[in-house]
């Protein structure tokens, strides 16, 4: 995408009724006055609250909120350019139950607040393959105890990847620590009990990995 795209992306994201931008010292400084206060200041009700931890484009957040009208979707990334397509057909078809965060998700327990949130979900992360990025991976033990401070405490999260070791790095580090794996299938698409919501969005991307038949896979768990 060329910069010059990407600075008519940014404007345009600032006109969405439907996008947050904090700056970081807000966020971090305990300042972040919508901490604790989505559904009463900004969604105006009390339905559940899901998060889309680096929804990319954004495509599963809204087809989501498209899904099931009585809950609150937040999509969330660093990169502004990107959701700005999820965001534009949300705010072009008058959703209400769907928002996009620009931020990065390591200060996710500075904008949300403790048993805030109701369900998280994880689709087609970087899987991190280097020891050393380990820190990055986005279901790694520290991670997983920040989601734990904002989930509530029946919170569950979804991983859906087309990574093979992400999903194996995962299933291992639950079982390890003790945490509570409710479904894992290492192919949705050849299983038929998957859940709806799994197998009926599919991303952009997903959709390419189908026809070359590589697999994509679920984990849906609790955290102890």
């Amino acid at each position: 995408m060329g910069s010059k795209n990407k600075l008519k992306r940014f404007k345009e994201n600032e006109t969405f009724s439907n996008v947050i931008q904090p700056k970081r010292d807000e966020v971090t400084s305990g300042e972040f006055a919508l901490k604790g206060k989505w559904n009463a200041d900004f969604f105006k009700n009390e339905n559940p609250l899901v998060l889309e931890l680096g929804c990319g484009k954004g495509e599963y957040s809204v087809a989501l909120a498209q899904q099931f009208p009585n809950k609150n979707f937040i999509g969330i990334d660093v990169k502004g350019a990107r959701f700005w397509r999820g965001a534009k057909t949300a705010e072009e078809a008058g959703m209400k139950n769907v928002a996009f965060l620009r931020s990065q998700i390591e200060l996710i327990d500075h904008l949300f607040g403790q048993g805030e949130v109701d369900e998280i979900w994880i689709t087609f992360p970087d899987p991190q393959i280097k020891y050393k990025r380990t820190k990055h991976r986005m279901t790694n033990s520290e991670f997983l105890q920040m989601y734990k401070k904002i989930l509530k405490s029946d919170g569950v999260v979804n991983l859906k990847t087309d990574s093979e070791f992400m999903h194996g790095y995962t299933l291992g580090l639950l079982h390890g620590e003790g945490h509570q794996v409710l479904y894992a299938n290492h192919n949705i698409y050849k299983n038929e009990g998957a859940p709806a919501e799994v197998t009926g969005i599919q991303t952009f991307y997903e959709s390419q990995y189908l026809e070359i038949n590589k697999a994509i896979t679920y984990i849906r768990f609790k955290i102890k």
